[in-house]
């Protein structure tokens, strides 16, 4: 949502309204944990969920059926009653993952533009298997794709290299293209020199615009007046404990560890993780979620050490800017790797599944800022490794190569948002096509 969020930002300050359509359930979760005052109006549709969202469904089968059904319906009512209220709507803008707002958005009469959160490669990857260029299951134990090196079978997405455990999920990240040929422009959240193999390959078969990064302003060209967080959070977080003890360490000294809000790893996983941030003998700050903490060793949470600090959610933009921050552990969602990219914080890579695999395969061998730390047969990744992993990119020489590649790329990243820049630009020309 974040991305969504900062491009209608983007789109405001160019004196384009943007309004944010949510769910029920996630709109009264926004308004219960809101940062900051943002110029978004939010609106709401239903999913079929008002009351417990994704978590009171059945499976996720039955959440994405019953979303699409209910969702439909909720969407083109809400449309339909701005237009009668004198709204005139020039474009709706949605999650390629919920590509049925296309339908609806055509029987109002409105034009659609989809919307990837996602890195064009990981998607690049979808579309051959939606297209059937790639046939699942994998049959051959390399993938080729325009853009990008060849792939082992693993480093795909787990949707793709593993394909069968989750259906629905599966089905969702390739049909994002079911009707992407309707739309009239496709937005990406990446900026052109990251991908830009992928992106000319894509720009031949869609009116595609690189809109990204989206972290706030204030972290990249400082362009939108008190721009400093996304405005909104699911959850709740308690900073100020948190940035005094950063305030104390020195300069690079500390690995932020953060496994995202919703992956899952199991009690030997966490003790291992646990164990090797203690051995690493290096400061460090790890988010574990509320709902995670039982997973940790017996008196973990307990152990008063001034090298580490537990907290349940922390507003990651601020951190990853800390100057005492000097690695990112992080399990490789494309936001939180396009955040540390931004900001210049080389990355531990510890992906756990979906896109995250790809990711950790671009971040380690594609844009060279980081490492990606091996697990064994059990596909468990070893307190030994993990330490090695730390202490190289911390102290060693590919962690010195990652930190000046960072910095390269946090300021292609910068320009590319900047006025004038790639990004800036394909903004500009969007809003030209809306108006014109």
């Amino acid at each position: 949502m974040n991305p969504l969020i900062q491009f209608a930002k983007r789109l405001n300050s160019k004196s384009v309204k943007a309004t944010l359509i949510t769910t029920i359930y996630t709109s009264n979760s926004i308004l219960a944990h809101k940062t900051s005052a943002t110029s978004i109006d939010i609106l709401s549709i239903s999913d079929g969920f008002d009351e417990g969202g994704y978590a009171s469904a059945d499976s996720s089968e039955s959440y994405l059926d019953t979303f699409r059904k209910v969702g439909s319906k909720s969407l083109l009512n809400q449309l339909k009653k701005l237009q009668s209220q004198g709204e005139k709507i020039d474009a709706v803008i949605y999650d390629a993952f919920i590509p049925w707002v296309m339908d609806v958005v055509m029987e109002a009469g409105i034009k659609g533009g989809a919307f990837f959160t996602q890195a064009c490669a990981v998607n690049n990857i979808y579309y051959h298997v939606y297209k059937g260029y790639i046939s699942l299951p994998l049959s051959s134990s390399s993938v080729t794709v325009p853009g990008l090196p060849t792939l082992e079978n693993w480093e795909t997405p787990s949707f793709v290299h593993n394909y069968g455990p989750y259906p629905g999920w599966s089905q969702t990240v390739f049909n994002q293209f079911v009707n992407i040929d309707k739309a009239t422009w496709v937005f990406t959240n990446t900026f052109y020199e990251l991908e830009e193999q992928v992106i000319e390959w894509m720009k031949k078969m869609w009116n595609l615009k690189v809109i990204g990064p989206t972290p706030p302003s204030m972290y990249l060209d400082k362009q939108i007046e008190d721009d400093t967080d996304y405005g909104i959070n699911l959850i709740k977080a308690n900073h100020i404990e948190l940035i005094k003890w950063l305030n104390d360490k020195p300069k690079e000294s500390v690995v932020y560890v953060s496994f995202g809000s919703m992956a899952q790893l199991g009690p030997e996983q966490m003790e291992e993780v646990a164990l090797g941030l203690v051995d690493s003998n290096t400061n460090f700050l790890w988010v574990v979620r509320a709902d995670e903490e039982e997973k940790l060793p017996k008196g973990f949470l307990d152990t008063k050490t001034e090298k580490g600090l537990l907290v349940a959610w922390c507003k990651q933009l601020e951190v990853l800017a800390h100057e005492s921050v000097g690695c990112f552990l992080t399990y490789c969602g494309f936001n939180s790797t396009l955040e540390s990219i931004s900001l210049g914080v080389p990355v531990v890579a510890m992906p756990q599944w979906t896109d995250q695999i790809t990711n950790a395969k671009c971040i380690e061998d594609i844009w060279g800022v980081g490492i990606k730390v091996k697990a064994d047969e059990k596909g468990i990744v070893r307190r030994e490794n993990l330490v090695s992993c730390i202490k190289e990119i911390m102290e060693g020489e590919r962690g010195l190569v990652a930190r000046k590649n960072t910095i390269k790329w946090k300021e292609l990243a910068k320009k590319s948002v900047d006025q004038g820049g790639k990004s800036d630009k394909d903004i500009d020309t969007f809003v030209s096509e809306l108006v014109n």
